[in-house]
């Protein structure tokens, strides 16, 4: 990790805590957010000595790195040995939100958001829907925003009965997620089959804009924008 203070950046340093966990030498950062100058989170992936990619966040408090650690309750979700954090976004100093994949006993890839809340992260679930969604065994999530601490929204994508790749948008209300549904209009759209959600953001709770790409009949990839209100 690398932090810049009053716009100079200091020294890269090793993540914190990620040596121990790392044993098989395969770690990465996809994702920091930072609520305030010096009071940041990231999350990632590390390898552990059985071969297995395991996900973990790590908090920086008033400037000061803490230690990384297993996103809790992914080792009970990532049964398959395949797991990452693919966005962090934090509404306030302690107050952040991580979604990511993991690879179920099946081999199937899912959904999961964890909570930090007062600067302890909660155990991790499996986004709500997301696997009656997810019949074609291949999920995605590329974003997650926060307008206040608890009020958040996620988006990606997930793969039908049919092989196609569908989208998803999901909201966190007062600290509980609610159940993932498709981006409404989309299907129509989507007739090659192939859509994603790029990036959420989320202006106050219940008030968020989701863009991404879907695939038409001719084979062509085009974008889309859809709006919570």
């Amino acid at each position: 990790m690398a932090s810049q203070v009053n716009g100079t950046w200091g020294k890269a340093k090793q993540v914190p805590g990620t040596a121990t966990l790392n044993t098989g030498g395969n770690a990465a950062v996809f994702a920091v957010s930072c609520a305030a100058a010096g009071n940041c989170s990231a999350g990632g992936r590390y390898r552990d000595s059985s071969g297995h990619d395991q996900v973990f966040v790590v908090s920086q408090v008033n400037g000061v790195w803490g230690k990384a650690k297993q996103v809790p309750g992914t080792a009970a979700l990532n049964t398959g040995g395949g797991a990452q954090v693919n966005s962090v976004w934090c509404a306030t100093a302690g107050d952040c939100s991580a979604a990511g994949t993991y690879t179920d006993s099946s081999g199937h890839v899912q959904l999961f958001v964890a909570s930090q809340v007062n600067g302890n992260w909660g155990t991790a679930i499996e986004i709500p829907g997301t696997a009656t969604l997810n019949t074609g065994g291949r999920a995605a999530v590329y974003s997650v925003s926060c307008a206040t601490a608890g009020n958040c929204s996620t988006g990606g994508s997930y793969t039908d009965s049919a092989g196609h790749r569908q989208v998803f948008v999901a909201s966190q209300v007062n600290g509980t997620w609610g159940t993932a549904i498709e981006v409404p209009g989309t299907a129509a759209l989507n007739t090659g089959g192939d859509a994603s959600v790029g990036a959420v953001a989320c202006a106050a709770a219940g008030s968020c804009t989701a863009g991404g790409s879907y695939t038409d009949s001719s084979g062509h990839g085009e974008a889309f924008v859809v709006s919570q209100a």
